[in-house]
């Protein structure tokens, strides 16, 4: 079985944030398989994705001050600087992080840990609306 659907989520400030009940929301033929992967991937290039911890935000903001302090926006050497002092240091978040996830799904559910769950990463000051491309596979 294959299936493919685009999932839309609503503008994020920046930080990152859980999305793990908006993605499985979205798949509800995910119910259906006994074993399969998903596949996640987001249509941006100021965003990005990643699984972590699930049930302490304190962990959520330690990554957003982590990630401004080693990639700092308006760093003096960037040259893209045309769509805000933002716009280049979200572009390198994003590719550090990536722009997918494979999920493995047992039973029905998604497989994750007991404390995983996946992340908007949203790299800009005010992110607008982001697509997901949710590509699942597997047996019933």
């Amino acid at each position: 079985m294959w299936h493919q659907t685009e999932l839309i989520l609503r503008p994020h400030p920046r930080g990152f944030h859980l999305i793990t009940r908006e993605v499985v929301a979205a798949l509800p033929e995910l119910a259906s398989l006994r074993i399969g992967l998903l596949h996640v991937f987001i249509q941006h290039t100021s965003a990005s994705l990643t699984v972590n911890e699930n049930a302490a935000p304190d962990v959520r903001r330690d990554f957003e001050r982590h990630f401004n302090h080693s990639v700092p926006d308006g760093w003096a050497g960037f040259e893209h600087t045309q769509e805000g002092d933002d716009d280049m240091a979200a572009h390198i978040k994003a590719s550090l992080l990536g722009p997918s996830l494979s999920l493995p799904v047992r039973d029905g559910r998604l497989a994750l840990g007991r404390w995983q769950g996946l992340y908007l990463c949203e790299h800009r000051d005010r992110g607008e609306a982001r697509s997901l491309l949710l590509t699942l596979t597997g047996e019933p």
